[in-house]
């Protein structure tokens, strides 16, 4: 899917006028404002002159090439930052600070992820603008949050990870603890801040009543926990590590075959029957151990014995093609160059491709696109990620948020 840069004033999205100031970095807060962006926002990104913009524009290779030289776009920079405007502003300074208080008074939401406190020593925290802007709604991503007794520490991905109690159970069975393979606390958090900042917009457009919408990395995690937390909880115990196997669900996971791996996921009984058919084991539906499926749970260990000896003596291709033919769940464990160039990543619009200039001419902004798809109000890419300050000429206007 190509997609050029577009005018920056044909935004139809759903969230088309409500103004954004990011005063976020890294990823959380990226994910958070990059997704109300997609969705219409105008969003200006203020990073720091003194560092050279936001840090992960130094986390590469790769970069984008102008020529033989690498830009200050990395790939991990990019994955977060399109729609986006790059205003150039050292809040450190007392001329930022007041630059940073107009701009509140302009915008809908705004959006930190500094330490809890950071902020009140230049007047910028919620307490001071929320006399600027009393609708304004004050999004804060942190490691802990804005109280308790960790709120003061630093949070990254994968301390929240560590201290969520996800790595406690990813990874081999006799394996160490082991962080999931992307930035997911991050990730999640920002899609929560998403949702909390969308609730306290539409109150704030009903009542005119600001609100500061508090979100820690460590509580996302923890709340994504889903299952497996719920288990814990009700059962006192923590969850045994487990590899590719599910908690409450057998068999389901990854199993090896002739000639690589494939995913069966049996979620009930039926499909245990037609599974077994398929591996030619039709006794096995009938033995008590492994009728049903909290009978399998209780037999995991045995079951494997059987299944895993059948389900290596195919190739992956013949699992998949007969397994679907009965319609018992099974996939493939792709690569990601696989994943994008499927079929299915084109027909969803999965693999995006934007455009900037450079001084070697046009350059192309491989990214990967927005999996939300809005009949009415579709997504829309209007400025590809910016370069560092692109668009801090804007401040010297009455309304830096106005389209061009």
């Amino acid at each position: 899917m190509a997609v050029s840069d577009t005018p920056r004033g044909t935004a139809n999205g759903p969230l088309a006028g409500v103004r954004v100031l990011d005063l976020s970095r890294i990823l959380a807060g990226p994910t958070c404002t990059q997704l109300l962006g997609d969705l219409g926002a105008t969003v200006l990104k203020v990073e720091n002159p003194a560092t050279g913009g936001d840090d992960t524009r130094q986390w590469g290779p790769p970069y984008v090439k102008d020529g033989a030289e690498d830009t200050d776009l990395s790939a991990y920079f990019m994955c977060a930052n399109r729609n986006k405007l790059s205003v150039a502003i050292n809040i450190a300074s007392a001329e930022g600070q007041a630059e940073v208080r107009r701009l509140a008074g302009l915008a809908d939401i705004l959006l930190e992820n500094f330490k809890p406190g950071g902020l009140a020593k230049y007047g910028l925290d919620y307490a001071s603008l929320k006399t600027v802007n009393p609708r304004l709604v004050y999004g804060s991503i942190s490691g802990y949050g804005q109280t308790g007794p960790n709120a003061s520490k630093p949070g990254y991905d994968l301390m929240a990870q560590g201290y969520g109690g996800i790595m406690s159970l990813t990874g081999e069975p006799d394996g160490a603890p082991m962080k999931v393979g992307v930035g997911i606390a991050d990730v999640m958090c920002g899609m929560y801040a998403t949702v909390g900042i969308l609730a306290a917009l539409r109150h704030a457009e009903a009542t005119g009543e600001g609100q500061q919408v508090d979100v820690a990395l460590v509580d996302s995690q923890v709340a994504w926990m889903i299952n497996e937390g719920v288990n814990t909880r009700l059962s006192g115990q923590a969850p045994a590590r487990r590899g590719n196997g599910h908690p409450n669900i057998v068999p389901y996971g990854v199993y090896e075959t002739t000639d690589g791996h494939v995913i069966i996921a049996v979620g009930n009984d039926r499909q245990f029957n037609r599974f077994c058919s398929v591996l030619k084991l039709d006794k096995l539906p009938q033995d008590d151990r492994y009728a049903t499926n909290p009978a399998r749970l209780a037999h995991r260990d045995t079951l494997a014995a059987y299944l895993v000896p059948a389900v290596r003596a195919m190739t992956t291709d013949a699992v998949i093609a007969a397994l679907e033919a009965v319609k018992v769940p099974v996939g493939p464990v792709q690569t990601l160059p696989q994943v994008f160039a499927s079929d299915q990543a084109a027909a969803r619009g999965l693999n995006l491709d934007m455009t900037t200039s450079g001084a070697s001419g046009e350059l192309t902004l491989p990214l990967i696109g927005n999996p939300l798809h809005l009949s009415a109000t579709p997504i829309t890419y209007r400025a590809p990620p910016p370069h560092f300050g692109a668009d801090t000429g804007r401040l010297a206007t009455d309304d830096p948020f106005a389209d061009d």
